[in-house]
C-alpha cells in the first residue's frame, strides 16, 4: 500500500493532523501520484487553515479515485497497525495505548482481545502489575498479526505534539 492510499485510512481514523496532509501531498507527487489538488494540496503551508487542507486532501483523494474508507475499516486498520508497530518493536507498549485515539470497533477475536488488554492500562497501573500487562498486550499483539486479512504492510504516522 502506498503512502498516499494509507494516509485515508489514518485521516479517517484521526491519527493524521491536517498540518501533515501537505507533506503527504509532496511525497505523493514525489510518488507518481498526480492530479490538481495534489499539487494545490503539496503547495499549502503547514499553518494553512486546517478546513482548507482537509478540503483540498480530501478533493485529491477524489480525483486520484483513492476512496475513504468507513470508520469501522479504517479503526480496525488503526488496530492492526498498532499491533504489527508493537510487534516489530517500533512502538512500546504505552505508546500503543496513547495511538488509541478514537473509538475502535473490533470486528475479530483477536481485535476484541488485543483492544481488550490495551484498554485495561491506566497511569496508575502498579509497578508490579505493569509487566504482566506488558506480556499480555504483546501476545494479543502477536496473535493479531498473525490472524489478521488486513495488509501487514500497513503503518501509522502520527505527529508528535509540538
Amino acid at each position: 500500500m502506498d503512502r498516499l492510499q494509507g494516509s485515508a485510512w489514518q485521516y479517517v481514523a484521526e491519527v493524521l493532523h491536517a498540518e501533515d496532509l501537505p507533506m503527504i501531498a509532496a511525497h505523493a507527487l514525489v510518488d507518481g501520484h498526480d492530479s490538481p489538488a495534489l499539487r494545490e494540496l503539496a503547495g499549502l503551508s503547514r499553518r494553512s487553515d486546517a478546513a482548507e487542507i482537509r478540503e483540498v486532501y480530501v478533493q485529491a483523494l477524489d480525483e486520484l479515485d483513492i476512496h475513504l474508507p468507513d470508520e469501522e475499516t479504517a479503526g480496525r486498520r488503526l488496530l492492526v497497525s498498532l499491533a504489527f508497530g508493537l510487534v516489530r518493536r517500533e512502538l512500546s507498549p504505552k505508546e500503543v495505548t496513547d495511538r488509541l485515539s478514537m473509538t475502535v470497533a473490533a470486528h475479530t477475536q483477536e481485535e476484541t482481545q488485543f483492544l481488550s488488554i490495551a484498554a485495561e492500562y491506566s497511569e496508575w497501573i502498579g509497578p508490579d502489575d505493569l509487566p504482566a500487562w506488558e506480556h499480555d498486550l504483546q501476545a494479543a499483539a502477536r496473535s493479531l498479526a498473525v490472524s489478521t486479512d488486513l495488509d501487514p504492510s500497513i503503518s501509522v504516522q502520527v505527529s508528535l505534539p509540538e
